[in-house]
Protein backbone atom coordinates (compact mmCIF):
# COMPACT_ATOMS: atom_id res chain seq x y z
CA UNK A 1 0.00 0.00 0.00
CA UNK A 2 1.31 3.49 -0.62
CA UNK A 3 2.54 5.53 2.45
CA UNK A 4 0.23 8.40 1.68
CA UNK A 5 -2.74 5.75 1.75
CA UNK A 6 -1.87 4.29 4.31
CA UNK A 7 -1.19 7.13 6.44
CA UNK A 8 -4.94 8.42 5.65
CA UNK A 9 -6.28 4.84 5.91
CA UNK A 10 -4.52 5.18 9.38
CA UNK A 11 -6.24 8.59 10.30
CA UNK A 12 -9.82 7.21 9.53
CA UNK A 13 -9.61 4.34 12.08
CA UNK A 14 -8.18 6.34 14.39
CA UNK A 15 -10.98 9.32 14.27
CA UNK A 16 -13.72 6.51 14.13
CA UNK A 17 -12.32 4.71 17.23
CA UNK A 18 -12.14 8.42 18.71
CA UNK A 19 -14.28 9.87 22.22
CA UNK A 20 -14.35 12.98 20.28
CA UNK A 21 -17.75 12.71 18.97
CA UNK A 22 -18.00 16.04 17.84
CA UNK A 23 -14.73 16.20 15.42
CA UNK A 24 -16.28 13.02 14.33
CA UNK A 25 -19.39 14.62 13.44
CA UNK A 26 -17.90 17.74 12.30
CA UNK A 27 -15.78 15.88 9.73
CA UNK A 28 -18.61 13.30 8.53
CA UNK A 29 -21.16 15.97 7.98
CA UNK A 30 -18.10 18.16 5.76
CA UNK A 31 -17.13 15.09 3.97
CA UNK A 32 -20.72 14.22 3.21
CA UNK A 33 -21.50 18.24 2.50
CA UNK A 34 -18.12 18.26 0.34
CA UNK A 35 -18.98 14.60 -1.79
CA UNK A 36 -22.51 16.30 -2.56
CA UNK A 37 -20.24 18.90 -5.12
CA UNK A 38 -18.07 15.53 -6.41
CA UNK A 39 -18.65 17.37 -9.57
CA UNK A 40 -15.53 19.63 -8.77
CA UNK A 41 -11.97 18.84 -8.67
CA UNK A 42 -10.17 17.79 -5.53
CA UNK A 43 -13.63 16.37 -3.58
CA UNK A 44 -15.42 13.89 -5.26
CA UNK A 45 -18.27 11.28 -4.62
CA UNK A 46 -15.94 8.91 -2.24
CA UNK A 47 -16.63 11.29 0.28
CA UNK A 48 -20.14 10.47 0.73
CA UNK A 49 -19.83 6.90 2.28
CA UNK A 50 -16.41 7.89 4.37
CA UNK A 51 -18.55 10.44 5.93
CA UNK A 52 -21.39 8.22 6.38
CA UNK A 53 -19.24 5.70 8.01
CA UNK A 54 -18.07 8.38 10.25
CA UNK A 55 -21.71 9.45 11.56
CA UNK A 56 -22.83 6.07 11.06
CA UNK A 57 -20.85 5.37 14.47
CA UNK A 58 -22.80 8.07 16.48
CA UNK A 59 -26.24 8.20 14.42
CA UNK A 60 -28.99 5.83 13.75
CA UNK A 61 -30.19 7.25 10.95
CA UNK A 62 -26.23 7.41 9.09
CA UNK A 63 -26.07 3.63 10.02
CA UNK A 64 -29.43 2.53 8.07
CA UNK A 65 -28.12 4.61 5.30
CA UNK A 66 -24.76 3.19 5.31
CA UNK A 67 -26.10 -0.10 5.39
CA UNK A 68 -28.51 0.17 2.79
CA UNK A 69 -26.08 1.89 0.28
CA UNK A 70 -23.33 -1.21 0.78
CA UNK A 71 -26.17 -3.81 0.28
CA UNK A 72 -27.42 -1.98 -2.67
CA UNK A 73 -23.57 -1.27 -4.18
CA UNK A 74 -23.73 -5.46 -3.31
CA UNK A 75 -26.29 -6.57 -5.16
CA UNK A 76 -25.41 -4.04 -8.01
CA UNK A 77 -21.86 -5.65 -8.24
CA UNK A 78 -23.13 -8.85 -8.08
CA UNK A 79 -25.10 -8.09 -10.93
CA UNK A 80 -22.64 -6.97 -13.21
CA UNK A 81 -20.11 -9.93 -12.47
CA UNK A 82 -23.40 -12.44 -13.54
CA UNK A 83 -23.50 -10.56 -16.92
CA UNK A 84 -20.42 -10.79 -17.87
Amino acid sequence: MHPLKAFFVQQYHNLKASRNHLLRKAVGVLLVVAGLVGFLPVVGYWMIPVGLALLAVDWAWARRLSRRLRVWYGRRVQGLRRKS
